[in-house]
């Protein structure tokens, strides 16, 4: 089904699409591979709560302009910013609220990583549910290189994604690998020739906005807080969302379309 794009949103620092019930949002600051500074933190944390309140939207696709995913801090930026220590711990916090913006999100948010992830590119990319990587894309952790340490929960999230022995190397040498090696290890979930990129990562948007919204956020925040649940209360909380669901209009259109043979509408209601 073909959705056509409403006009842009325009941002300093983003571009946000829109495709049916898809948002992408692609950093856009081509000229400097997408470096971080604070306004395109503020921006996302916007585009991010503005595709949550809009109940059209189903999914979030998050790329990067040109040839870059997101090289982390502008260090050209950083050089020449006179901050005081309160403002810098601030800035460094806005970091780690996109990425429990992300993983707090009821939409399933997808990094589509088509060239360098360094840094806090690389922690937003964890910090989505699915990472689709180019072939030729790097992804790195190099803060030990610079002095500094990681942020956005990569430190509890990459040990779930490639082991503790994988994440140890990775985040103590601050070695990029390819995509190639991302998915090997687990830590992407596909890697693809760059041209076919967005095409899969709208495509997989696309497959999730069909699926029921609120068991997908429900699913997600089971999926996301499990690794440190008891199996008790994880139970307790399956059982509440399973009876939660049964409780939406969508529930009883998946129950008939099911019994009519046809694919199901969901509302998220």
């Amino acid at each position: 089904m073909h959705h056509s794009v409403s006009p842009s949103t325009s941002h300093a620092t983003l571009i946000v699409e829109r495709h049916g019930p898809i948002l992408e949002i692609r950093f856009n600051r081509p000229h400097r591979l997408n470096a971080v500074v604070e306004a395109l933190y503020t921006e996302l944390l916007q585009a991010l709560a503005a595709a949550e309140a809009d109940p059209e939207i189903r999914a979030v696709v998050l790329t990067g302009e040109g040839r870059a995913f997101c090289v982390g801090a502008d260090m050209k930026e950083h050089g020449a910013a006179q901050r005081t220590l309160f403002q810098r711990r601030q800035y460094l916090r806005l970091g780690n609220d996109v990425c429990e913006a992300i993983q707090r999100s009821p939409l399933p948010v997808i990094a589509a990583v088509n060239g360098y992830a360094l840094g806090a590119g690389a922690e937003m990319a964890v910090a989505c549910d699915f990472l689709l990587m180019a072939e030729e894309a790097r992804i790195g952790f190099p803060e030990t290189s610079i002095g500094t340490s990681v942020g956005g929960g990569v430190s509890k999230l990459l040990p779930q994604l490639v082991g503790l022995a994988r994440a140890r190397r990775l985040l103590y040498t601050g070695r990029r690998i390819d995509g190639a090696e991302a998915a090997r290890i687990g830590l992407a979930g596909d890697c693809l020739p760059v041209e076919r990129l967005r095409d899969e990562a709208l495509a997989l948007a696309g497959e999730l906005a069909g699926q029921a919204p609120v068991s997908l956020a429900m699913l997600k925040r089971l999926v996301n807080q499990g690794v440190h649940t008891d199996l008790e209360s994880q139970l307790q909380q399956e059982l509440d969302a399973v009876f939660t669901c049964s409780t939406t209009a969508d529930w009883q259109e998946g129950v008939d379309a099911f019994a009519e043979k046809r694919a199901p509408v969901f509302r998220g209601q």
